[in-house]
């Protein structure tokens, strides 16, 4: 058995699933302490179904922790940019562009030191130790207590990067140290961006970390622990320690990796409706399409894995109103987690469109009677703009006029109708209200190769298959099934303004999670 938690901004959703089959699922509001909340519904789950705790192999979650910190500016650590690169590099230095807020709330300071390579892994200049020793004791002496490290071509050899970890650990044993070659892709600023902000939720999360395992095994658990990450896949908690950055976008890849699962669908758009918005998001080989772009988090651009997802202020919270013309309009605005206390149906005083569905007789949800007065007219009229808006999303997300299955998830998918004009059949699935916590509770491993090789006459297919054994081998290490691992995306892209017919590669593995040799929560330690 595995348990799947979910934690949104407007519900937190729980499945307990044996095998493939779902045995029960919860969803109550989220609770502005997110651990909390997460015992609390751990607990209403094991009353309703008397299970044995010990017979839970392992816990899935995907966590708002880490965003919900960076984006209100709250429990971030002190933290140093140390940039490889002088001579080059210093016209742009780093956290360019950031917001001044968030520079301050991580005491944002930067260095820039020589390192670094070319595109070819040639040396630009050797790491210096004793400029890197001098500003360690400047950082040490700045009560900085978090470091990021990015050096010029990282990923295509991460000497430097290990070199100036090394002598950074080194000289200040204390300091908690992210290397951009683990985070980010090519692109310096974007890669260095994501790094500072890995390093600046290191603390953080090791105290969640800590605290999520003291909290299930304080339960009585000895469930391996696992959280979900941005490209649908898991990773254990060690993992998510060094690279809380990893979690960001887990509740839309949760979804639409539930709704793959559900529906038996590989390739097909997904709609996750919550109570505030609704997230648009592709399916390809029954994993979400990625961001091939920079993705902007907090204001800031990154290039770490992110999936494609368009979000449209529609949600079963969504607040009715008019719009400049006097005609009815509805969202972005929303009650959130407050539905079932603001909403007509639920004895509130606000008009949602989960009032509008349930006036339609699409729902049975709180009290019909409380929403009678409503005329057919006006509620087509809303339920009208809100397809509108989705379908615009659904094919805005298209890549081809090529027909996609179209799958409604998520709590508000009662807001949608059995077809969408112009993109066909809508597919409503059973359990779709916490297709999300389906996903995370049966996540599969993933292994990821993203690099520049310098591909030599007639070796290209040998240089691909390197690639592909590398992500396997990655994907494995991380605690997949070895028989199970799979090549699930190839990436060529030739850079031709680069000499040497330089070729980007990137290659990702995914296989089922190895339960067997997973590592029972109580008995993990956490390394600082």
């Amino acid at each position: 058995m595995r348990i799947g938690i979910d934690v949104g901004g407007t519900n937190t959703d729980v499945v307990l699933v044996d095998g493939q089959r779902v045995v029960d699922s919860l969803k109550v509001p989220t609770q502005p302490d997110v651990t909390t909340g997460i015992v609390s519904v751990l607990k209403q789950l094991h009353e309703r179904n008397g299970y044995r705790t010990d017979a839970v192999d392992a816990i899935m979650i995907g966590t708002t922790h880490f965003i919900n910190a960076l984006i209100e500016r709250r429990r971030l650590a002190p933290s140093a940019a140390i940039r490889l690169g002088l001579p080059a590099t210093a016209a742009l230095p780093p956290m360019v562009e950031w917001p001044e807020s968030l520079v301050e709330a991580i005491c944002g300071t930067p260095y820039l030191c020589h390192g670094g390579n070319e595109y070819d892994g040639r040396v630009i200049t050797r790491v210096d130790r004793d400029e890197l020793r001098r500003v360690v004791d400047d950082i040490v002496a700045k009560e900085l207590r978090c470091v990021a490290v990015t050096s010029v071509f990282s990923p295509v050899t991460a000497e430097a990067e290990a070199e100036a970890a090394a002598i950074i650990a080194e000289h200040a044993p204390h300091l908690l140290i992210s290397q951009s070659h683990e985070i980010g892709r090519i692109g310096l600023l974007e890669r260095e961006n994501a790094t500072i902000i890995n390093a600046a939720l290191s603390e953080l999360a090791i105290d969640i970390v800590r605290g999520l395992r003291t909290a299930i095994s304080g339960l009585g658990y000895s469930a391996a622990l696992y959280l979900s990450q941005n490209d649908g896949t898991l990773m254990d908690i060690e993992y998510a320690r060094r690279f809380p950055v990893s979690t960001f976008a887990s509740g839309p890849t949760n979804s639409m990796r539930g709704a793959a699962l559900l529906s038996g669908l590989s390739d097909c758009a997904v709609v996750d409706v919550g109570g505030t918005t609704s997230d648009i998001g592709i399916l390809q080989g029954g994993f979400p399409r990625e961001s091939n772009v920079d993705v902007t988090v907090a204001g800031v651009r990154t290039n770490f894995r992110m999936p494609d997802v368009l979000s449209v202020g529609i949600g079963g919270g969504s607040i009715v109103g008019t719009d400049p013309s006097g005609g009815p309009d509805v969202g972005p605005q929303s009650v959130g987690h407050e539905i079932t206390e603001r909403a007509l149906v639920f004895g509130g005083e606000v008009l949602t469109a989960t009032d509008v569905a349930v006036a339609k007789g699409w729902s049975d949800l709180g009290d019909p009677e409380r929403v009678s007065h409503l005329s057919q007219e006006y509620v087509d009229q809303i339920l009208d703009r809100i397809v509108e808006r989705i379908a615009e999303g659904v094919d805005r997300m298209r890549v081809s006029a090529r027909a996609l299955p179209l799958v409604a998830v998520g709590g508000g998918s009662i807001l949608l109708p059995a077809e969408l004009p112009g993109l066909g059949e809508v597919v409503h699935l059973e359990h779709h209200a916490v297709a999300n916590a389906v996903g995370a509770a049966l996540g599969m491993i993933s292994g990821e190769v993203d690099r520049v090789f310098s591909v030599p006459a007639g070796q290209r297919e040998s240089l691909l298959d390197e690639a592909k054994q590398e992500a396997v081998d990655r994907a494995v290490r991380a605690g997949a099934v070895p028989a199970t691992v799979e090549v699930v995306d190839v990436d060529e892209v030739p850079l031709a303004y680069l000499p040497g017919n330089a070729t980007r590669i990137r290659v990702r593995a995914v296989g089922e999670l190895n339960l067997k040799h997973a590592a029972p929560v109580a008995e993990e330690g956490v390394r600082a």
